[in-house]
């Protein structure tokens, strides 16, 4: 990316691309109250005397807020400050919480050990953080058995309480009951 041009290096776009400040001979209003550690004296000048003061320390001068009267305006190296905006908005971003959800499927008939092995499995997916959405697949005409996939899920949600809530009680969707479960946040 070039670097911005200095204001009498000529005319420049009405907006700047970027991120929608205005900068140097982008800024319109007569006056503008000039803020920043860098400049001699904070206070309200006009346009082309804080044009001038920001040319003097070789920097930009840059509309923070247009919507105050005068507009708010600072001098700094408006490169600098935008590589300064997209290094903040990727550590957000680095620093967001990204929800992973992990499936743990049952069968109405599901024996003790095959729950207590998947239990096991849940538990330390709750653990690590993770939700976990708990579904029991009915097969062919095993759906007349969905008061024991709701039992089943019932007592998956109470053997898991002391590491995960349930955000969603057990719903029938087609062939399919369904439960998520939260993990609890540890203070």
């Amino acid at each position: 990316m070039a670097p911005r041009p200095r204001p009498a290096q000529g005319p420049q776009p009405a907006q700047s691309e970027d991120d929608g400040l205005r900068i140097n001979e982008e800024i319109t209003a007569p006056q503008v109250r000039l803020v920043g550690d860098n400049i001699p004296q904070q206070g309200i000048y006009p346009l082309s005397e804080a044009l001038k003061i920001a040319e003097g320390l070789e920097l930009d001068l840059v509309e923070i807020s247009a919507k105050a009267d005068p507009p708010v305006c600072k001098v700094l190296d408006y490169q600098k400050y935008l590589y300064q905006q997209k290094k903040k908005a990727k550590e957000m971003k680095s620093n967001s919480a990204k929800i992973v959800i992990k499936e743990i499927r049952f069968g109405p008939n599901t024996d003790e050990h095959d729950f207590q092995f998947k239990l096991k499995h849940a538990r330390e997916f709750l653990t690590g953080g993770d939700k976990v959405k708990a579904s029991v697949f009915f097969k062919g005409r095993s759906i007349v058995y969905a008061d024991q996939g709701e039992k089943l899920l019932l007592r998956f949600a109470v053997e898991l309480e002391e590491v995960g809530r349930a955000e969603q009680m057990p719903k029938l969707e087609g062939k399919r009951m369904i439960m998520m479960m939260a993990p609890i946040k540890k203070k």
